[in-house]
């Protein structure tokens, strides 16, 4: 299946109406691993369509995250960033420049066990970030 149809089979089959905007900001965020923020995937989705709104991109982003088919990277007031990948998987954050990059490393399932034992709560999912300054902003 090429990417064009996996995305539109992924919009099907979550019930999302398919529109070419739709399509273009979840291919895109499938293909970065820059996690990006509303206003970058604004800037890289009006190159292919002028007329679009930042209010359709944020109304676009809200509903692929509602569905599950992306990730929404909060970081308070401040920004969110967006990643393809909606599987659990956890984050090291440039505390300088706040480039936020992928971390695959070890799974914490005996600590989610653990924790789930401790507290008595059903845990159905953990958020894991690292922070720290980046190579480049180490120079």
């Amino acid at each position: 299946m090429d990417v064009t149809q996996e995305t539109l089979y992924l919009l099907k089959e979550k019930g999302i109406r398919v529109t070419p905007q739709r399509q273009a900001i979840l291919e895109y965020l499938k293909h970065v691993d820059t996690h990006p923020n509303a206003e970058e995937i604004y800037a890289h989705i009006r190159t292919k369509f002028a007329g679009i709104s930042l209010g359709t991109i944020y109304n676009s982003l809200n509903m692929l995250c509602d569905k599950g088919l992306i990730q929404e990277l909060a970081y308070g007031d401040t920004f969110s960033r967006f990643d393809g990948n909606p599987m659990p998987h956890d984050h090291i954050v440039c505390d300088v420049c706040r480039k936020v990059v992928d971390y695959h490393g070890p799974l914490l399932d005996n600590l989610l066990d653990l924790a789930q034992q401790e507290s008595g709560f059903a845990i159905k999912g953990y958020r894991l970030e690292l922070h720290g300054v980046c190579p480049a902003c180490q120079n």
